[in-house]
């Protein structure tokens, strides 16, 4: 599997990469809980000969919900806009911003697993992701003296990805960071 990267460092093509492996799991199973995911890898690395850091896992998967790549099923945002809270038992799918891609041997994961297929409801997923999204996007530009940076950036991407992704506008979002990014050019 690839390398988890640095979470702290911000996405690099290690954690990138990482993170769409992470989505392909998942993907396979249309959904998993963060302990049923943490199963999977656990798996993965063993059919390698390697062993798991867990913490690394837990931080790659962190950075993946951080990202918009997995998306919590249940959970919804705080009023902060900040990232939702994932405990073991919560569902995560992937989100609009992953590209799902199948680390080598992973095929082998349902065989191996005892996790049912789930389909989650991509337009309920996609209502609470834009939720979640437009909070985050208040948060950073109401915060006073900061027009968003590289995070606003990243959530102008998510608008992009999401509004293809599920049945969900985001124009608003959109059009508020649009104008913060020029603003602070």
């Amino acid at each position: 599997m690839t390398d988890f990267g640095d979470p702290a460092e911000g996405p690099s093509a290690a954690s990138i990469a990482a993170r769409d492996e992470i989505a392909g799991v998942v993907d396979l199973f249309g959904a998993l809980t963060r302990a049923e995911l943490r199963k999977a890898l656990s798996e993965l690395a063993f059919k390698r000969g390697a062993d798991v850091d867990e913490a690394a896992v837990d931080a790659a998967v962190d950075a993946a919900i951080r990202e918009y790549a997995l998306v919590p099923v249940d959970a919804s945002p705080d009023g902060g806009g900040t990232v939702p809270a994932v405990s073991d038992d919560d569902l995560l799918a992937v989100g609009p911003a992953a590209f799902p891609t199948l680390p080598e041997r992973a095929e082998d994961l349902p065989h191996i697993l005892d996790v049912p297929d789930r389909d989650p409801d991509r337009a309920a997923l996609g209502r609470a992701v834009a939720s979640r999204l437009r909070a985050e996007a208040d948060a950073l530009l109401d915060a006073s003296g900061s027009r968003g940076g590289d995070r606003a950036e990243t959530l102008l991407d998510v608008c992009y990805d999401l509004d293809v992704w599920a049945p969900v506008e985001t124009d608003d979002v959109r059009d508020r960071l649009t104008e913060a990014l020029a603003d602070a050019e």
